[in-house]
């Protein structure tokens, strides 16, 4: 399958400077919005995991209560409470970049809108209204507003600015990705192997969605892809390449020359 993409849109600077781009946000260029079911599914297994927690905590408790002041007991009890309901879910979901118990187990995942990875003051504000939304209003409020929206999104989600997808882990593509006939000559002497896998990987996923992405992700990821991609190779490209043909060229030409090697007789 061949991808194609317009030559228009400008680069930044004279060529491209260098920007980070955070691991893991091509990853997202692959997902769907999770369906209402497979979300509902992983907040009754998190809610489940809480419930177990508070259940221990109750325990505790009741064991520390003996000789201990009330105000202490009370003190433990609501820190154990905050801990359970707003601290797992805000420390899994930073630490797993985006995933909980319940999300692992329904491979979904929480993402920025803008694709990328979740971030702590975003998990933060999710479990702060999941404290609201899901147990102080026995989930009423989640279930609506994730119906209402299209991409299921409930309030903590618009509170935080993410959203809930799918990972795939079905088959990888395989389309074919054609070189730039304009790129080829550059492309052929061009220094290519201080380019990363995961660099790479993150690139072609932008280029074979590219058709798929919202204007302002088409400029900004690509933008952003081209960046890094800039920095590990050498010569830099033509001035006024757009991204998608230069991380275009880069990608045929790295296949082109893994072919190359993969066909050459061994002796």
């Amino acid at each position: 399958m061949l991808v194609s993409y317009p030559g228009g849109g400008e680069t930044g600077g004279d060529v491209y400077g260098v920007t980070p781009l955070v691991t893991g946000d091509a990853v997202v260029l692959d997902l769907r919005p999770a369906g209402f079911a497979t979300r509902a599914a992983a907040i009754a297994i998190d809610a489940l995991v809480q419930l177990i927690g508070l259940a221990v905590l109750i325990v505790l408790v009741a064991w520390m209560s003996f000789g201990v002041d009330v105000a202490a007991t009370s003190a433990v009890s609501l820190a154990g409470v905050i801990l359970i309901l707003v601290g797992y879910p805000t420390a899994f979901e930073t630490i797993s970049r985006g995933r909980s118990l319940g999300k692992m187990a329904m491979g979904l995942r929480v993402v920025g809108t803008d694709g990328s990875p979740e971030r702590f003051r975003q998990a933060l504000g999710r479990a702060l209204a999941g404290f609201v939304e899901i147990w102080m209003f026995t989930g009423v409020i989640a279930l609506i507003t994730s119906m209402i929206n299209r991409d299921g999104r409930r309030v903590g989600d618009f509170v935080a600015g993410t959203m809930v997808v799918e990972e795939r882990t079905g088959r990888r593509r395989t389309e074919h990705i054609p070189m730039p006939p304009q790129l080829a000559g550059w492309a052929a002497r061009a220094e290519l192997s201080g380019l990363a896998d995961e660099t790479a990987a993150a690139a072609r996923q932008y280029v074979l969605r590219y058709q798929e992405l919202a204007e302002h992700t088409r400029h900004e990821m690509g933008a952003r892809l081209a960046d890094q991609v800039a920095a590990q190779i050498s010569p830099p490209p033509p001035p006024g390449t757009t991204p998608p043909y230069f991380l275009a060229a880069v990608l045929a030409e790295r296949r082109r020359r893994h072919m190359d090697t993969a066909q050459r007789p061994r002796y």
